[in-house]
């Protein structure tokens, strides 16, 4: 990739931050925008807003043309069929989507659902729930040395009974990557579907549904340069044909009356009320802009750049470095400087210009798996350089020298 040309897509890599560089490594919380998606969000509301869906003017025909050219271009990125893509707010409420309707459909006492301590909390807690509400069992495959998931662990906990299999397809704490396609063959030889969290792959990795055999995938816009507050879930056309909806209102309906009411076809049925229009159009605009790119590009630029970054500070006396201690294959490295809080290290970074996250990164379970109250964690993306890795590295050794001055 040209990486100069890349950067200059975005405009906010240009401004300073405490007088210094810009080093923006926290794409796995949230990625910078390029100009490509600010421009056709503006160019919506500018020339093309109205409701969709509904109107028979010229403009809501336009409008509703633009929020479903954006459904098809998410189907293009992740392998699927249009009408296998839900527009949601993101992540959290595509896993909750699927945890409430489908979970209501094949979990009952004596089934379970097979997850692992690695999980972000959005997917965790949804699985917890409806597991708990239809009295099933929550299983948690064992995690490997470095916090990989293997293929013989999972074996070992799915079983005739497991209904679901939900996991992340990359850890947004030690940056592993579970083998989805092997998952998806283990569930499917026990009748289970395989539900993947791909809030940390989508944007960073080609991810097709059809070739690794995921039944549900979840993904938010705001990761993969697209707006906030918009996402999506793909579901196998079959499986979303057999969930109910979980918001009723507008739209989403075939016909109602004083006795009762029936619904649309998937995924109109998921999506009542006006919908964010704009997010859709900005989440299309970020999928093209990431396809012109190509996510093998992406992916094999941001591994170099992890494994550079890891290079460079695991010799530094103090930094603990978290999962494989070997090649990374993503852009996630998380690390601790040791008898440092990782919030005081994030700090001090920030007083050079690096962006760093700090917390428990919605993963106490993990957390308690590193016996680490909290870590901080550099994530990369498409418009970091290493210039961007040599400033965070040199912040780090500031910061060290710092911290070993006022407890010295």
């Amino acid at each position: 990739m040209n990486i100069a040309a890349r950067r200059a897509d975005f405009p906010l890599l240009a401004i300073q931050m405490n007088g210094k560089r810009l080093s923006y490594l926290d794409s796995a919380a949230t990625s910078q925008k390029p100009r490509a998606v600010l421009d056709a969000v503006r160019r919506y509301y500018e020339h093309d807003n109205a409701n969709v869906h509904r109107g028979v003017y010229e403009l809501a025909a336009r409008a509703t043309q633009d929020y479903e050219d954006a459904r098809q271009k998410l189907a293009d990125l992740v392998g699927s069929a249009p009408e296998e893509i839900v527009f949601t707010r993101g992540t959290t409420e595509s896993i909750n989507l699927v945890a409430r309707s489908y979970g209501e459909v094949v979990l009952e006492p004596g089934t379970n659902v097979v997850t692992s301590a690695a999980e972000h909390h959005s997917n965790l807690l949804p699985w917890q729930q409806a597991a708990w509400h239809r009295g099933a069992e929550v299983r948690y495959v064992e995690l490997g040395e470095d916090g990989r998931i293997t293929p013989d662990a999972l074996r070992s906990v799915v079983d005739d009974q497991t209904r679901i299999v939900a996991l992340a397809h990359v850890s947004n704490v030690m940056g592993t990557v579970t083998d989805v396609a092997a998952a998806a063959e283990i569930a499917h030889a026990h009748g289970a579907v395989l539900a993947v969290d791909g809030a940390q792959s989508v944007p960073h990795r080609p991810v097709d549904v059809r070739a690794l055999g995921i039944d549900f995938l979840s993904f938010s816009g705001h990761k993969m340069c697209g707006p906030t507050g918009i996402g999506a879930l793909y579901g196998r056309a079959d499986l979303l044909q057999r969930m109910e909806p979980v918001y009723y209102g507008g739209e989403m309906i075939e016909e109602v009356t004083l006795q009762g009411s029936t619904w649309k076809e998937a995924p109109w049925r998921f999506e009542g009320g006006t919908p964010n229009i704009a997010g859709a159009v900005g989440i299309g605009a970020a999928a093209d802009y990431l396809r012109s790119i190509g996510l093998t590009a992406i992916h094999d630029h941001e591994v170099e750049l992890a494994n550079y970054l890891a290079d460079r500070i695991r010799p530094i006396a103090g930094v603990v470095v978290y999962g494989p201690q070997g090649h990374r294959d993503s852009g996630v490295v998380t690390f601790n400087l040791d008898g440092v809080h990782a919030h005081d290290v994030a700090t001090a970074l920030d007083t050079e210009g690096v962006c760093v996250r700090a917390g428990h990164h919605c993963c106490q379970p993990l957390m308690r798996r590193l016996q680490a109250a909290s870590t901080a964690r550099a994530s990369l993306y498409l418009y970091n350089n290493r210039e961007d890795v040599d400033q965070f590295v040199d912040a780090l050794a500031k910061a060290k020298e710092f911290f070993h001055r006022v407890a010295g």
